[in-house]
């Protein structure tokens, strides 16, 4: 047993086997290796085992950043437009508060069972850092300190798990009933309008793009001596005449050729839309040998000012003709999240476009859309190392309100460097890199090292707070998650009379849930519910860790007791 005492081998064993449980299911939903590793350190924690203060700061420093850094771009793109969804971070924050408050009146709990309900609730893992660090400069004896940092730990693992299970319930299960909807009925609805059409439902293993070749015989249905640009337009650009045949000849095709009988065109596009337009073109011929195209593929960083809030149809009704012929979106990344790459999708500033099509207009609608993302295998420490300490030097920054000293922390000031930090990075892409696998790599290992410390540190005095409160925090775990959910459920559906599918990708964004949204588009069918997830995500990831030196400011101003 004196092995298991050893702070490195009980830091990395709480780890492995944190998420190694983690992976465990009840249905469709995953405790996560998160809650599995704080499970697993408290137990571990029973034996004594102490880790360092100074470990546990620079594991949390870390994720808080890389959280940030991720969250940059949308974040501050979402402040100027997005706040019809961040209404529903605004109300998880509110009711969340409001509940766990009113909670700590009834019950009298202590400032770290309010902090660690309110995180378990809200599933938000950051708000143990930031809630146990207010505490940390509380005006009260150091062994009151740690068995308060110790009841935040308790009290959010007893919430966490009741809380995410509820969430996901109610998303998938409790909410369409509500709304006496079918799910995958609405998704698939809210798919076709946004510009699905039914053959893109189901395309397996089908090519999304395909070049096809069309005898233009006596059956066609063109004017004769129509353009090869006026006929993209009539089809909204959605397939290209990528060349033709005249006679003998393989002519080179721009907007202004002339379109005649007996021509075998070659056309390009998603293969539903070459579909719908082969009936109008003749009968389908093979494609000459030798004729195929080369084409690239890109991802650009979306910065063009006037693609912001316009749909892809939109984006290609203002592009110049030159780009309009034959590039295609083929993908929607944004906050690392796929989303539906349709006609009307609309788009956001920081989005991440993958262009497809001919390598030299490929490029140059690249640059014309924003910044190419370079690629990136190599972490760049000094950017990164520069702005973790200006997190720190910001997070030392403390507003007196009535009794209450407000500081941002370590965990806040992290927080809002990242941000910053992450919108510079996305308008210069090749100045601080921090590829997507470093980043994911640093939040969740730095996380996981921090709830790690937490539960090894927390363990002793977990088991007098479960004696204490038994099954109450359970429970209150489910009001409390569920509440602000059903506010938003009935805004969004009778207010904002939002679609479904977005409304409840909205709720699992509020409350940062990717196993609720994970279990919606199971549920759906498609990614529709992912549209309303990223806006409420990106603003909750960073006003939820704000919250907890004002839930541990609020409790002690409620006079709180402090733990014994």
């Amino acid at each position: 047993m004196s092995l298991l005492t050893n702070p490195v081998i009980a830091l990395f064993l709480s780890v492995s086997l944190g998420y190694l449980i983690g992976r465990i299911k009840l249905g469709p939903i995953e405790i996560g290796g998160i809650c599995g590793t704080l499970f697993v350190a408290l137990l571990l924690g029973q034996l004594g085992v102490t880790m360092s203060a100074d470990l546990k700061n620079t594991a949390f420093a870390l994720f808080i950043f890389s959280l940030g850094f991720t969250a940059g771009p949308q974040f501050f793109a979402n402040i100027r437009g997005g706040w019809r969804f961040g209404m529903f971070s605004v109300i998880e924050v509110v009711v969340a508060l409001a509940l766990t408050l009113g909670f700590a009146l009834v019950f009298g709990f202590d400032p770290g069972t309010v902090a660690g309900i309110f995180a378990g609730s809200a599933t938000e893992s950051a708000v143990v850092g930031t809630a146990s660090e207010a505490i940390s400069h509380l005006n009260l004896p150091a062994s009151q300190i740690e068995a308060l940092q110790a009841n935040v730990a308790t009290a959010y693992s007893l919430t966490y798990l009741f809380g995410l299970v509820s969430i996901v319930v109610f998303a998938t299960q409790i909410a369409p009933l509500l709304l006496r909807i079918n799910l995958r009925h609405e998704a698939h609805k809210l798919a076709a309008e946004l510009g699905q059409s039914g053959d893109e439902e189901g395309e397996g293993s089908f090519p999304t793009f395909v070049e096809r070749a069309f005898h233009l015989d006596e059956h066609a249905g063109l004017d004769q001596g129509l353009s090869a640009g006026e006929f993209e337009r009539i089809y909204n650009w959605a397939v290209t005449v990528s060349g033709l045949k005249r006679g003998d000849a393989l002519v080179e095709v721009d907007i202004s050729t002339p379109l005649q009988k007996g021509d075998v065109l070659f056309i390009r596009g998603r293969r539903n839309a070459v579909i719908g337009v082969a009936q109008h073109l003749g009968q389908e011929v093979p494609m000459p040998h030798g004729v195929g195209f080369r084409v690239s593929t890109r991802e650009v960083i979306l910065s063009f000012a006037q693609a912001f809030g316009t749909n892809l149809r939109e984006l290609g009704e203002i592009a110049p003709p030159e780009l309009r012929r034959g590039v295609f979106v083929t993908g929607i990344r944004r906050m690392g999240n796929a989303i539906p790459s349709l006609p009307r999708t609309v788009l956001q500033q920081g989005d991440v476009l993958t262009l497809y099509g001919p390598e030299d207009v490929v490029a140059e609608a690249a640059a014309r859309l924003g910044t190419e993302l370079p690629p990136q295998d190599k972490t760049d420490f000094v950017f990164m190392g520069a702005g973790i300490v200006v997190g720190l030097l910001i997070g030392h920054i403390s507003i007196m309100v009535g009794q209450m000293d407000l500081t941002l922390g370590l965990g806040g000031g992290a927080l809002v460097s990242g941000l910053v930090f992450g919108w510079i990075n996305m308008r210069r892409p090749a100045l601080g890199a921090l590829p997507t696998a470093a980043s994911n790599f640093a939040k969740d290992f730095g996380l996981a090292v921090f709830i790690a410390a937490v539960g090894l540190q927390a363990g002793p005095a977990a088991i007098t707070q479960l004696k204490t409160y038994g099954l109450v925090l359970p429970v209150l775990g489910v009001v409390v998650s569920v509440g602000p959910a059903l506010v938003s459920l009935l805004l969004g559906r009778w207010v904002m009379k939002l679609p479904a599918p977005i409304l409840l990708g909205a709720i699992a964004g509020q409350h940062c849930s990717t196993p609720t949204v994970t279990a919606l588009v199971e549920k759906a069918g498609n990614g529709t519910p992912v549209i309303g997830y990223t806006v409420t995500y990106a603003i909750s990831n960073v006003i939820l860790p704000l919250m907890g030196p004002v839930v541990v400011g609020l409790a002690m101003a409620m006079g709180a007791p402090a733990a014994e």
